[in-house]
């Protein structure tokens, strides 16, 4: 929120819930459900996207596992 100068109480007005309840999101103790992220999205003018971590699937192990299934 920093890159977009918000403050915490902006969005706790914006969103009217508990200062609490962003300082949990912000901190990544708790997530926002997906429709309070897309108002978030939309209070930061940024795509919903931008605020979810990218994924990374180079150390997965699902193409392993889905062979042992397929041996099986």
């Amino acid at each position: 929120m920093k890159e977009k100068s918000a403050k915490n109480k902006d969005l706790v007005k914006f969103l009217n819930v508990e200062k609490e309840t962003v300082s949990r999101w912000v901190h990544n103790r708790q997530q926002p459900p997906l429709n309070t992220l897309n108002k978030i999205a939309e209070f930061l003018r940024v795509d919903i996207r931008d605020l979810l971590n990218p994924s990374d699937w180079s150390n997965s192990e699902v193409e392993e596992f889905r062979r042992e299934v397929k041996e099986k």
